[in-house]
């Protein structure tokens, strides 16, 4: 199992490339099972996430091929309708296929994900939207059994906005016979893709990125070449890292409306931000200003950047509240960062943090993608030694973080643990 060894104090400076979003990506790929013939997707992220979901998609009957960051997956042999345990519980988007196998194979046998550590996830919208388009669910020995001879479209409510619930029903209903309606359907750039994916596949969707989205089934989709959108959590953490380090980063191939949240926050703690049309500069100015943050579905300043955000507050001057509506919990990051020197006191769903003069070095174990990334910056920035264990949750999501930032000038590398 492989460690990162930081030695802290370093502003960044220089350019830094964002990769293809992860969560943009598996629900795309996933995608290709609609369909007959080869699809190609360009600027796909080398992630484990991306890993599994082409494993599950190979056993599933689909023949992938990978050349960097292409890839090319043709399900016209598409014949096993299950998705196992082993593969499933890798990676919880492994849901994504339920609704596609649905709509092919008018049948499907797909492992529950089970538990996360940021909090409860359930499937259950996902699978009261399909049982609105006519499937029949059953719940048997931690497997969800699922379906129908045709979809058929109906108007499809979401009692809190769901993500890969949206995309899993945009899926089945684009196949579905007559219109399907979801209402307060998330609105992430991810869905968006999503949607225009399956629109340049012959889908008839309309209102992707607001609560309702309409889509108009059809009988068929054709095969697509398309390019993976940046990851926007990429991009906030290394703006976030700037900002902290007090460094100078120009960070490009991002679309700056997808971060438009956490441009705002960094103007209140005082970097200075310029936006290109792909491109922000962000250059971190001293003291850091302490602001209150609140998470909330996109547009609002996303859940998967508060522990990184969190990190920025630790060293900041006066005191701040972040607020996590998302997720119930995600403060599991708090305890390694008051190893490191952070004042933060945890209340129900709210931190409070203090800011300090430094963070210190500290052996520390992350527990998540994100709390991963959080522990990295906070390496960044302390005194001392870092040492971040278990980075394997880092590698679901981020392409080759430490060889970008030693790019950046971070003294910073990976090694095996023992």
């Amino acid at each position: 199992m492989d460690k990162i060894i930081i030695e802290g104090g370093v502003p960044l400076q220089g350019e830094v490339h964002i990769s293809g979003a992860k969560n943009a990506a598996l629900p795309i790929l996933v995608s290709a099972l609609l369909t007959d013939g080869w699809c190609t997707y360009q600027n796909v992220p080398r992630l484990r996430d991306i890993d599994s979901i082409l494993q599950l998609l190979s056993m599933l009957g689909a023949q992938i091929e990978v050349d960097g960051y292409t890839v090319r997956i043709n399900a016209a042999g598409l014949k096993n309708a299950e998705a196992p345990y082993d593969l499933v519980r890798k990676m919880r988007a492994s849901i994504l296929v339920l609704c596609p196998l649905v709509a092919r194979l008018k049948t499907a046998k797909v492992s529950l994900p089970g538990g996360c550590a940021i909090g409860a996830r359930p499937i259950n919208l996902h699978l009261k939207g399909l049982a609105r388009l006519g499937a029949d669910i059953t719940l048997e020995h931690g497997y969800v059994l699922a379906s129908a001879e045709r979809l058929v479209g109906d108007e499809i409510y979401f009692e809190t906005p769901t993500v890969t619930g949206t995309e899993n029903l945009m899926m089945a209903a684009a196949l579905a016979q007559g219109k399907t309606i979801l209402k307060n359907a998330a609105r992430e750039p991810e869905v968006v893709a999503l949607a225009d994916v399956l629109n340049q596949m012959g889908a008839c969707i309309k209102g992707a990125g607001t609560a309702v989205v309409s889509i108009e089934g059809v009988p068929a989709l054709k095969p697509v070449s398309v390019r993976i959108i940046p990851d926007r959590i990429e991009t906030g953490t290394f703006m976030v890292a700037a900002a902290l380090t007090q460094g100078d980063l120009l960070v490009r191939d991002c679309e700056p409306e997808h971060v438009g949240g956490i441009i705002d926050k960094l103007k209140q703690v005082g970097a200075a931000i310029q936006v290109g049309a792909k491109s922000i500069h962000v250059k971190g100015r001293a003291p850091i200003e302490s602001v209150d943050v609140k998470t909330f579905p996109y547009p609002g300043f996303p859940t998967d950047m508060q522990a990184q955000f969190m990190v920025l507050m630790s060293v900041a001057r006066g005191l701040s509240v972040i607020s996590e509506t998302v997720f119930e919990n995600r403060f599991i990051h708090v305890s390694e960062l008051r190893r490191m020197g952070a004042d933060i006191t945890v209340s129900g769903h709210s931190a409070v943090i203090k800011g300090v003069p430094s963070l210190s070095g500290a052996p520390v174990m992350a527990t998540d993608l994100r709390a991963s990334a959080s522990l990295v910056l906070a390496g960044l920035v302390a005194s001392g030694t870092t040492e971040v264990n278990r980075i394997y949750h880092l590698d679901r999501g981020y392409e080759a973080m430490e060889t970008k930032f030693q790019k950046l000038g971070a003294r910073i590398r990976r090694e095996k643990s023992n």
